[in-house]
């Protein structure tokens, strides 16, 4: 057993049956050729042989789940793969729009607590012959960086390579302390020894944080291109949320989106806040909600080193500039925003940035769950996340990944999460939203491309 991180057990902390708090992915696939027709069946089949699970994939909250399993961690010894691995096959006639729904039902589902906190669901019945695996898991256990790792893992460059492990496969990982059986009554206490060890050393660093939030408060009040949590106008898409979900998902071409970027001087990262700005706009004026003031974006930032799994990431916040029609000016208000940022980033400790992450996004997002926070502005009005993937054509014995599309979170106050990771030669995004405050997600994909074409 083991404590859980402070950042892990906010995930645990703030879910509910209204915010299910797990990150998730949906892969698409070609068969490879000449596959029969019970290639999926015995694809399952196969999956259920690898009954070995890394660390990660063993972990579970401690009982009693609603307290001190927000805490501390347990290693599950009975690990049943037949309730984490699952086939579903989608009704007629088969289109990725019945894909889309019963993904968006299994993404609304909470993962059971008195279980390691991981699902992976084979999917098969798309009319074109494709098919597709959904795997989430908890964020208390890994963020979207970390997931996508653990499945692309599981693929090869090689279409010839065969026997592959599925993600929650061991690959030659040490078990850390929070899956450590301890069996020596002394262990419990060398063990407390150690998390005292620890906290002492994170408060030690932690002592940076004052001047730092000094120096983020300055930017934000002085150069009018930094925003605090709390700075952000209320809007449709910050409302009390119900715990059903809509899937939407889309691919773009990344070289043509590099290609507008590099006109004008600015990242990829910085072109997908710009087309998620003027699709956000689009949408809100088409439900005539377009408030006066700029949305704000909390940006998850990775702050992973080599060899870092689980959650290592931080959150910031970018003014998105949708109060202004001209897209130029969209974007200028976008980089600025992110270059002072960045500034106040350099040269922070992991610990440091992690605490900002703390208190500029997840921790207000919880506290919006406290009777009475509806009064208070939102934190922040959307999350838009990158995620950097492979650049290569993968494999999974012998079948072709098409595409890999992130899901995340929406929470409460927050209706809608923004994604994507690129993949060989596209950009893939992944669009979750409550389906009862985002009416009609699938226009953003629309209002997504014309972004994207008035920045051309």
């Amino acid at each position: 057993m083991g404590m859980i991180a402070p950042m892990d057990a906010a995930f645990l902390i703030q879910e509910a049956r209204e915010h299910p708090m797990h990150v998730a992915g949906l892969q698409l696939f070609h068969k490879p050729p000449g596959a029969n027709r019970d290639y999926v069946g015995k694809l399952y089949r196969e999956l259920l042989t690898f009954d070995e699970v890394a660390p990660m994939f063993a972990r579970r909250p401690r009982d009693p789940v609603s307290s001190v399993g927000n805490l501390w961690w347990m290693t599950d010894k009975h690990i049943d793969i037949e309730y984490h691995v699952r086939r579903s096959a989608l009704p007629r006639p088969g289109r990725v729009r019945e894909l889309l729904e019963l993904v968006s039902r299994l993404h609304g589902s909470l993962l059971d607590r008195h279980r390691p906190l991981w699902e992976y669901h084979l999917i098969e019945g798309l009319a074109d012959g494709r098919f597709a695996t959904y795997s989430k898991t908890h964020h208390a256990l890994a963020d979207g960086v970390a997931l996508a790792r653990k499945v692309i893992e599981s693929l090869s460059p090689d279409p010839g390579t065969r026997d592959m492990p599925p993600m929650w496969v061991p690959r030659g990982e040490v078990s850390s302390e929070g899956t450590r059986s301890i069996t020596n009554p002394l262990d419990v206490f060398r063990g407390a020894a150690r998390t005292l060890t620890g906290t002492a050393r994170t408060l030690g660093s932690m002592a940076g944080i004052g001047p730092m939030l000094a120096k983020y408060g300055a930017g934000a009040l002085l150069e009018q291109t930094m925003v605090l949590p709390y700075a952000a106008p209320r809007t449709m898409l910050n409302q009390p949320i119900s715990g059903s979900r809509r899937v939407a998902a889309q691919s773009w071409d990344i070289a043509r989106i590099l290609k507008a970027g590099k006109a004008r001087g600015v990242t990829l990262n910085d072109m997908v806040l710009a087309m998620s700005s003027g699709a956000l706009r689009r949408y809100l004026i088409a439900n005539d909600a377009l408030p006066d003031e700029p949305l704000i974006a909390s940006v998850p930032v990775s702050i992973r080193t080599a060899g870092d799994g689980g959650n290592a990431i931080t959150f910031v916040l970018c003014n998105l500039g949708t109060d202004l029609e001209d897209p130029d000016d969209r974007l200028e208000a976008i980089t600025s925003s992110m270059r002072a940022t960045k500034a106040v980033m350099a040269d922070r400790s992991a610990v440091e940035l992690s605490a900002l992450g703390i208190l500029t996004a997840v921790g207000p997002s919880a506290l919006t769950r406290i009777p009475g926070s509806a009064s208070l502005p939102p934190p922040y009005n959307v999350l838009i996340s990158n995620v950097p993937g492979p650049r290569e054509r993968l494999y999974w014995n012998g079948a072709e990944l098409e595409a890999i599309y992130p899901l995340s979170i929406p929470t409460e106050d927050q209706a809608l999460n923004i994604s994507c990771v690129s993949y060989a030669d596209h950009l893939e995004f992944g669009l979750v939203g409550c389906r009862r405050s985002i009416p009609k997600l699938q226009r953003l994909l629309d209002y997504l491309e014309e972004s994207l074409q008035e920045l051309e």
